[in-house]
């Protein structure tokens, strides 16, 4: 049985914020927390959802038993996934190359492939995989040789599952868990319902067949950004993608930079300001100076002053309970804002669809009537009482469960 709820909600805010500072501080020596055992475990909650486990081992110091086995056993199943992750994009790159096509491996494959992590220091979710519109059936065959088939296809990508293999159900990172593909042919994202699509940005400008990289660290770090500020808005941020930033920030010039304004320095990058924010509150002195003042200029003062009082934890499943209409600071009109009030309370074919297909592949949400209501019940009781996030509660629940996470000091 689930502590209440009000007491998880605490708990999830004092592990979000501490475990960013220590990671964000990343040195040794700041004194063990004085926390109980529910404490540590929502602690080892967070830091599965945050995507930290495996990273913290490293920097961690703190005094707990416990506290100490989870992350050295994250680890080590993470750098063990990395291996097949590693094996099945160079298959990937030998079929590409053999039928033709230009490939680019986005976000966590392409951090690896520069350096920036070794091999047990990142989780990685699934492969997120880069082609241009043309090649997206023959890319679809070429994964489908490769023992994948389609799960499911929204605006955003197209879904591919192993044929072969079953969920793992653990907490945080399993070595056996199937490695999913999404397949783009655009990088875009919904802020909240207008679309900001970078795709010219990441192609690569000499492009060979096979496996490419970013065109340059400004285009990664453009689609890192945009990617974070999705995740924002809907109020799904994770520590990991704030330390993905901050350590691709440190090798990049003004140069650089100069990308997020497109070729001729004129296009309006006011969706990057809040998560740039974001970082720098944690990761002091990562972001420039003038990048953060530009972005700030770029950006409209209420999503701007609103974003200067954002914490983690407001932003990401951290906080523990819904919100009818999360992002709607991120309207760039009264209309716009209108339009997404007005999706929310009634959904339209392809949201109903895409809850839908979340209910029938993600574990969390199996057997949970609240997903499944119609969409006029839920607002009400979203107006009548607090709904927490059942991503949230299916990681706590896991680590309270877990008896690998008995307490030890």
């Amino acid at each position: 049985m689930l502590p209440p709820l009000k007491t998880v909600k605490a708990g999830l805010r004092v592990a979000t914020e501490a475990l960013a500072r220590e990671l964000a501080q990343a040195r040794p020596g700041n004194p063990t927390p004085t926390w109980n055992d529910l404490q540590w475990q929502l602690a080892m909650a967070t830091a599965a959802a945050h995507g930290v486990s495996p990273l913290l081992s490293q920097f961690s110091r703190w005094q707990h038993a416990g506290w100490q086995a989870f992350l050295a056993e994250q680890r080590e199943h993470v750098e063990l996934r990395h291996r097949r992750i590693v094996s099945l994009l160079q298959q990937i790159d030998e079929k590409a190359c053999s039928a033709g096509i230009v490939v680019v491996p986005l976000k966590g494959s392409a951090l690896h492939a520069m350096g920036l992590y070794a091999p047990g220091e990142r989780p990685m979710a699934d492969i997120d995989l880069l082609v241009c519109e043309e090649d997206a059936a023959n890319m679809s065959v070429l994964l489908c040789q490769l023992g994948y088939e389609e799960s499911f296809k929204q605006w955003k990508h197209r879904a591919f599952k192993p044929v072969a293999g079953e969920p793992c159900f653990s907490l945080g990172e399993h070595r056996d868990t199937p490695i999913n593909i999404e397949l783009h042919t655009h990088i875009q994202e919904r802020l909240p319902v207008s679309t900001i699509g970078i795709t010219h940005r990441i192609f690569p400008r000499d492009p060979k067949p096979g496996l490419n990289a970013y065109p340059s660290l400004g285009a990664m770090m453009s689609h890192l950004l945009l990617h974070a500020s999705g995740n924002l808005c809907h109020r799904s941020a994770r520590l990991i993608h704030l330390n993905d930033i901050s350590l691709l920030a440190t090798r990049m010039s003004a140069e650089d930079w100069s990308v997020l304004w497109g070729e001729r320095g004129d296009e309006s990058a006011w969706w990057a300001f809040p998560t740039l924010q974001l970082v720098d509150r944690y990761y002091r002195h990562a972001i420039p100076d003038a990048v953060l003042d530009r972005t700030e200029r770029d950006c409209p003062m209420w999503l701007r002053t609103i974003s200067k009082r954002q914490t983690l934890t407001k932003l990401s499943c951290s906080e523990l309970w819904l919100h009818a209409v999360p992002g709607l600071e991120w309207s760039n009109s009264f209309s716009e804002a209108w339009r997404y009030v007005r999706r929310r309370i009634r959904p339209d074919a392809e949201m109903i669809k895409e809850r839908a297909d979340m209910v029938r592949t993600q574990a969390w949400l199996q057997e949970k009537s609240w997903v499944t209501l119609p969409q006029r019940r839920r607002m009400i009781m979203w107006l009548t009482q607090p709904i927490p996030r059942m991503d949230t509660l299916y990681v706590v629940r896991s680590a309270l469960e877990s008896p690998a996470l008995a307490s030890q000091h």
